[in-house]
């Protein structure tokens, strides 16, 4: 039998990510998180920064549209409308 170590972050709003971090903790590409910023599902923290940082929502706001792309089989512009409009709810 074998041992497998996993490591648990607590996620809050305070917690930072780079454009490549936010790729791989969501589990998507990073040209899929780029289409996700164009269409303004998410936005990073500072848009006219050199190097693009994200909060703890903007994670959420991600996985849930990697969900929904791939659970509905929706275009990116569909998805990222439907990720702002569950923004506003919540």
């Amino acid at each position: 039998m074998r041992s497998e170590q996993v490591e648990a972050v607590w996620l809050t709003e305070d917690a930072r990510f780079s454009l490549e971090e936010l790729a791989e903790v969501a589990g998507i590409p990073e040209d899929e998180v780029r289409e996700l910023i164009d269409y303004g599902a998410v936005m990073p923290i500072d848009p006219d920064a050199p190097t693009l940082i994200f909060d703890g929502r903007c994670l959420l706001s991600i996985r849930t549209a990697a969900r929904l792309r791939v659970g509905f089989d929706l275009e990116p512009h569909g998805v990222a409308l439907i990720v702002s409009l569950l923004d506003r709810i919540h």
